[in-house]
């Protein structure tokens, strides 16, 4: 969403006598020089009032003193009479309107029980997370309104609570873990009393939706500082309560041979590093619990530390994790395909050529590739296999990687076979054979089921 449409909207509310600024992050990410995902309004306008001078806004949280309004284009289509709900246009097509309101109370530690809109913008920013994030910006003027002294923090990179930390913290229990994705993100400290704060409440953080925390996880394992990130949240006590398989992973002791980084924590956080920027959240949460079965499979054997069996043990941690997180079918199914062949990578070279096609045509297979350069990277640095693994995609044709059946179920049924679980490996071996350079026609591919499954 653009900043002219923002300012268009300030500059109506202002015509109609009422105060206006950008708010929050926007606000800080001008500050910083980068561009903004989103953009945010304050004003004095009450809801009524809001929605009045812009009829397509979407009361998503009037209760709250938030109403959006689309851009032009997002508006959508609808039936000012019908009862049916009505689609929400997609954040980024939206601009949130806010009416200035103190808060009281917040039993449920993430919605205040009371609202009470104010005329003053001063009231409005204190009861905000962080300093930084409290700004207020006129886009006409470009002055910038400092109530919490977040103009000085930002130019020393510090994330601190706006007030007391404690009840800040109290009110909305996430956000201990925003001050981690802030501090990552921005390469900023937090300052001690917060983060005293966030070590005193941190097990309290266990109250938060599996949802926000989700979200609030993806996001710092995506922007590109994941590494910091976990180390927060290990140094602050947020990890444990959060993800505590991951919290696991400290000091399990591997063989150095293969990994002479360190414990499975050390590895881990380490291959987070190497992951691409951006990062896709599949591929992200895939590294992240790619070994988290080492720890309890651990043993020390004779010749060596071993993880027996890691990789079923990840995969059915990984799954458990997912279904906890609420993630959707289609992410669980491609999280679990990256713990699940992580280590087949390692046999890559003694594959039989059908075994290779099928494992270079797995679905996003470019998140797999990603995620073994990582986690070569964060070992003992050979990339040997990935370049490998390269040179391979770039030498096999497209259709010789996929190619067309030569034999269909019908075709098996005609020749007088009947339907069964033999059928798929019939079918799988014609494949192979053709996969391999060993079948090109139909015909021969018949000659072949008969000679080795015959009737």
């Amino acid at each position: 969403m653009s900043q002219d449409f923002a300012t268009s909207i300030i500059q109506t509310l202002r015509q109609r006598g009422f105060q206006a600024y950008l708010v929050g992050g926007c606000v800080r990410d001008l500050l910083l020089g980068l561009e903004p995902k989103d953009y945010d309004v304050a004003t004095n306008a009450t809801p009524d009032e809001v929605m009045e001078i812009f009829p397509e806004t979407y009361a998503v949280g009037a209760q709250f003193g938030v109403v959006l309004v689309p851009a032009p284009a997002s508006i959508l289509e609808r039936d000012a009479a019908s009862d049916e709900s009505v689609e929400v246009p997609a954040k980024s097509n939206t601009i949130e309107v806010a009416t200035f309101r103190s808060d009281i109370g917040y039993s449920d530690g993430r919605h205040p029980d009371e609202v009470r809109f104010s005329l003053e913008a001063r009231e409005d920013v204190a009861r905000r997370d962080f300093t930084i994030n409290g700004l207020l910006l006129d886009p006409i003027t470009s002055e910038v309104l400092d109530f919490v002294g977040g103009r000085k923090d930002l130019e020393a990179g510090i994330i601190r609570s706006i007030g007391d930390p404690e009840p800040r913290f109290g009110e909305d229990k996430l956000r201990m873990l925003r001050a981690v994705r802030f501090a990552a993100r921005f390469e900023y400290t937090i300052e001690p009393a917060t983060f005293s704060a966030m070590q005193k409440l941190a097990d309290q953080i266990r109250v938060v939706s599996r949802e926000r925390v989700r979200d609030e996880i993806t996001r710092m394992l995506t922007e590109g500082h994941a590494r910091r990130a976990f180390l927060l949240l290990d140094e602050s006590g947020l990890l444990k309560p959060t993800l505590p398989e991951i919290s696991a992973m400290k000091g399990v002791e591997q063989p150095r041979e293969f990994h002479p980084e360190g414990d499975v924590f050390v590895h881990t956080l380490l291959l987070l590093d190497n992951l691409p920027n951006p990062c896709p959240m599949t591929l992200a949460w895939g590294a992240l619990l790619h070994d988290v079965g080492k720890p309890p499979t651990f043993r020390v054997a004779l010749d060596r530390i071993r993880f027996d069996n890691h990789v079923e043990v990840s995969a059915k941690m990984a799954e458990e994790i997912c279904r906890r997180l609420r993630f959707s079918n289609d992410e669980t199914e491609q999280i679990l395909a990256l713990v699940d062949n992580h280590m087949r990578f390692g046999h890559v070279s003694r594959m039989k050529e059908s075994t290779l096609k099928k494992f270079l045509r797995m679905p996003k297979f470019d998140e797999h590739l990603a995620l073994h350069r990582a986690d070569c990277l964060a070992s003992h640095g050979n990339l040997s296999t990935y370049e490998f693994i390269r040179q391979k995609r770039a030498e096999i044709p497209a259709a010789t990687m996929r190619p067309s059946p030569l034999v269909t179920g019908d075709d098996l049924i005609a020749d007088g076979r009947v339907p069964g679980p033999k059928f798929r490996e019939i079918l799988n071996a014609v494949e192979d054979a053709q996969l391999e350079g060993r079948l090109f026609t139909r015909d021969a591919a018949l000659e072949f089921v008969r000679r080795e499954f015959p009737l």
